[in-house]
């Protein structure tokens, strides 16, 4: 036995010192988390203000997108609902999103319409108590952003200024100084860089926020997705267009489906609150889901994951036809609370299959059993909403559709 285990206040020590490491990167609480949420829509419709109205009550502060420059120098500013978000009384953020791919810009006029626009939103009463910059830079463009930074967040005290942090910064030595120019960040942690990953990857996720939890010196917080998206690939591997805002159930066949089920997020949330890293402030919604923007979740399936609430899932199978001598159509419905994921194979059963056809993401296949409709891209369906996903022609007998084995109706 060496001398070194003979002592064993020694590995004792040790360990204490590793206990100690770990609490300084974390903070043991199993509390819920306050949330935040963008609004990303440049238009407030009529669905937006309710939504507003709706989730007031669960929101922390609105993230709001204000302006936005593209990759030409051009800007496009918003109009919010100023006088809804008055009454809310809930405090306000003004981001502005500035296009990763903008070559070069002007400092001074850059600063100088952020400026204009935060002063503009306070001359029609919004009370901006932080401004935000989205610029989802590549990583060489660290240094220029940082000396940018530094001179928008001289003019803009006291207004707090936070910014957006991509998971590729992380390995990069010139985050530091980028986070040093701001009083709040918030790591992005859903991310189009894999068909293989999804939008969301719970343990690349968990990954890069102990990662970023010992780059962060303030307070940060982490985005959440309530939403899914469409990725389309170029022959040289490449995003070639990305679309967030179609059906998440109409599926044409090119392109990858990514959507972020609200049970993966929910229990990526009670695994972070449980031991939260140090100066983690929050969570950061994006976007808020309104009633017309088709690929959100459904407002109370964000309400029950914000607040903790059980999700439960009622997707069944059923047939209706409007005549006796009309084909069937084969609707997928959810009775749940929580938006669920389409369920990958629908078996028909006909005795006399004159015809059937898959739609809204779904295709007519056949085996040794017969007809299914086969999912050919991840899906979700709301809560309380329900989808015709196939038809079935019959003159005569009884047609069954079901998912799976299990749930037969006719």
């Amino acid at each position: 036995m060496t001398d070194f285990l003979k002592k064993p206040y020694i590995p004792i020590a040790f360990l204490l010192c590793l206990i100690g490491i770990h609490t300084a990167f974390t903070t043991r609480t199993g509390r819920a988390l306050p949330s935040d949420a963008y609004i990303w829509q440049r238009q407030w419709t009529p669905a937006v203000s309710t939504a507003v109205t709706a989730s007031q009550p669960v929101i922390r502060t609105w993230r709001i997108l204000a302006a936005e420059l593209d990759g030409h120098g051009s800007w496009v500013d918003t109009t919010p609902d100023s006088p809804l978000l008055a009454r809310t009384h809930t405090p306000v953020i003004a981001v502005i999103r500035i296009e990763g791919q903008l070559a070069d810009w002007d400092e001074e006029q850059l600063a100088a319409h952020i400026l204009a626009v935060k002063a503009a939103w306070q001359q029609r009463g919004i009370t901006v108590y932080g401004l935000e910059i989205d610029h989802d830079c590549a990583t060489v463009r660290l240094p220029a952003y940082a000396r940018f930074l530094a001179l928008l967040h001289g003019r803009l005290e006291p207004t707090p200024l936070s910014i957006t942090v991509l998971p590729t910064w992380l390995a990069s030595p010139e985050l530091e100084e980028v986070l040093a120019r701001v009083d709040d960040a918030v790591l992005q942690i859903h991310a189009v860089q894999n068909p293989q990953f999804g939008l969301f990857n719970p343990e690349k996720a968990h990954e890069w926020v102990r990662t970023f939890a010992q780059h962060r010196r303030g307070p940060w917080h982490v985005a959440l997705p309530a939403y899914g998206t469409r990725v389309t690939w170029g022959t040289d591997g490449r995003i070639a267009g990305i679309e967030s805002e179609q059906d998440r159930l109409m599926g044409a066949d090119s392109g990858h489906e990514l959507v972020a089920p609200p049970a993966e997020i929910a229990a990526f949330m009670k695994r972070i609150e449980h031991a939260p890293p140090h100066g983690l402030a929050g969570w950061a919604w994006f976007r808020l889901p309104t009633s017309d923007d088709r690929r959100a979740w459904s407002l109370s399936t964000w309400r029950a994951v914000i607040t903790h609430q059980p999700l439960r899932t009622a997707l069944s199978v059923s047939l209706h036809r409007s005549s006796a001598t009309a084909p069937y159509d084969i609707v997928l419905a959810n009775a749940g609370n929580a938006d669920a994921e389409a369920p990958p194979a629908i078996r028909i059963e006909s005795p006399c299959p004159s015809g059937a056809d898959g739609l809204n993401g779904y295709n007519l296949d056949y085996d040794a059993q017969g007809m299914w409709l086969r999912r050919a891209q991840p899906g979700l369906l709301r809560a309380g909403q329900q989808a015709v996903i196939g038809w079935a022609r019959c003159d005569r007998g009884t047609v069954r559709a079901y998912a799976g084995t299990h749930d037969r109706q006719s």
